[in-house]
């Protein structure tokens, strides 16, 4: 398992970290509407009397968030249980009845576990579903409300399905934070439950977190840091607040429980509210909903169709390639780079060129991948698996694979690659040392800085012919055997 140093806020101090994690649901329709649940469309134009709390409306649980909440509680090795609806009650200046359904003694899933690739495990205590808010978006001043000239509202969002996951306060530094997150996410892209897109909003994290002394067991007053967007915010924001808290136990001041937010402009954490306990939202079961009873049958059935998760895929790629880098191994098991990669393996593909291709040429296509399939994918390596093409001639076949549906084979014809003749090869660079002559004649004299311009002129004349390495190992040989003494 790969080993991180934790590093405090201060010498002789440690974190505690909690992290509450909302992640949007992929569902077509909101929580409890037939609304759709679609990110940037015109604002207020997704709406009922549902999602915004009409007098008379009623709620109707949509299926699919139960099961997406299954999913995701099965991959979090969590209980999945009977639970009950509440009314969450408070001012939501962004949510119009002034109170949120949500799930509150009983969560849907409980008492689960997360595996970092560290090796450290982070407690899950809850995972459990609820709706959102609508989006206040705060003109003038730092866009934040007490210094803004106006705000707008946007209800579209007003009843999308959350799951809020909650995990114990196990965390100790903000770069295990960011590692934590990072895993979450990859699972809830990996069982098909969020897209995980921060930037869009459909994952935010509060952060609750509290210092104490280096070997104290007991937990102090800690600060709750809303709606971080972004891994980097997470981490400069808990970094900022522990260093801000250390500093107050350091002059003696009092630790207030509080709301927070991160000001990533002033990189600074700055107050909103006092901190509310579970006595303040008056919470009381939601006399429109059902409990919500998952049958054991449904549960298991979701259970053997859970995919392979990424603690499973790493350990795979550890087993194939031990000496692969951290790095190259968290690339390859993204949910969008590990079919291509498994379907390589599957079909015999070398995998230290299976995990190349993937690392590299495949996450440069990703955003223009197109009809670039596994399948396909597989075809061009085994192609360069033969022996047939080079590296570069394989990342220019895998590029017009990605808008061309022909055959591989018919690719390499339109583009001009034939199979790999060494006679041809040799020919090709042959033909380029008669133009250089006195090139030629000072790499045979030791001057290795000459061969990059004589391989250049080679690629820049003949690149869809040949490849580099090719190229190379033909300059070589022609050198052997014109210098003085070959036989």
């Amino acid at each position: 398992m790969t080993q991180r140093a934790t590093t405090g806020p201060a010498q002789g101090w440690e974190y505690v970290i909690g992290l509450e994690v909302h992640t949007e649901l992929k569902t077509k329709s909101k929580l409890f509407c037939g609304c759709p649940n679609a990110f940037g469309e015109e604002p207020n134009t997704s709406i009922c009397p549902v999602c915004l709390g009409l007098p008379g409306s009623l709620p109707v649980m949509n299926a699919q968030a139960v099961d997406f909440a299954i999913r995701v509680g099965l991959a979090l090795n969590a209980t999945i249980q009977r639970s009950q609806f509440h009314r969450k009650n408070y001012f939501y200046p962004d949510m119009p009845k002034d109170y949120q359904i949500s799930q509150y003694d009983v969560p849907i899933n409980a008492n689960g576990h997360l595996e970092l690739p560290s090796g450290r495990v982070i407690g899950i205590e809850r995972a459990h579903l609820e709706e959102d808010t609508g989006k206040l978006v705060h003109r003038g001043g730092h866009g934040r409300i007490e210094s803004a000239a106006y705000s707008l509202i946007d209800y579209n969002r007003s009843g999308v399905p959350l799951l809020e996951i909650v995990s114990a306060p196990d965390i100790r530094d903000p770069e295990e934070a960011k590692e934590y997150v990072t895993e979450l996410r990859a699972i809830l892209v990996a069982v098909g439950a969020s897209d995980g897109r921060m930037e869009e909003g459909s994952l935010r994290v509060d952060a609750n977190v509290s210092v104490r002394p280096i070997g104290e067991a007991q937990f102090r007053t800690r600060a709750e840091i809303k709606n971080l967007n972004s891994l980097r915010s997470l981490v400069r924001a808990l970094a900022f607040e522990g260093r801000r808290q250390v500093q107050l136990y350091e002059d003696g001041e009092a630790m207030i429980q509080q709301t927070r937010f991160w000001d990533e402009e002033r990189s600074l954490t700055g107050a909103l509210r006092l901190k509310e306990e579970a006595n303040d939202y008056r919470y009381f079961p939601e006399p429109d909903l059902p409990p919500v009873a998952p049958d054991l049958t449904l549960i298991e059935e979701r259970r053997g169709q859970l995919p392979e998760l990424p603690s499973k895929r790493r350990g795979d790629v550890a087993a194939i390639l031990p000496e692969l880098s951290d790095d190259l191994r968290e690339t390859i098991i993204t949910d969008e780079c590990w079919p291509y990669f498994r379907a390589a393996i599957d079909h015999g593909i070398t995998p230290a060129r299976a995990a190349a291709r993937c690392a590299n040429e495949l996450t440069a296509l990703l955003a223009d991948i197109g009809v670039l399939t596994p399948e396909r994918f597989v075809a061009v390596l085994a192609i360069e698996d033969r022996g047939e093409l080079g590296a570069s001639q394989v990342k220019i076949l895998l590029r017009e694979a990605c808008t061309d549906p022909a055959p591989a084979a018919e690719l390499m014809a339109k583009l001009g690659f034939g199979a790999r003749d060494e006679d041809a090869i040799r020919a090709i660079v042959e033909g380029i040392i008669a133009q250089f002559p006195d090139e030629w004649s000072r790499y045979l004299g030791g001057d290795e800085k000459v061969a990059g311009f004589l391989l250049g002129q080679v690629m820049r004349q003949h690149g869809r012919q040949v490849s580099g390495a090719d190229a190379r190992q033909a300059l070589v040989e022609l050198a052997d055997e014109a210098r003085p003494g070959a036989g």
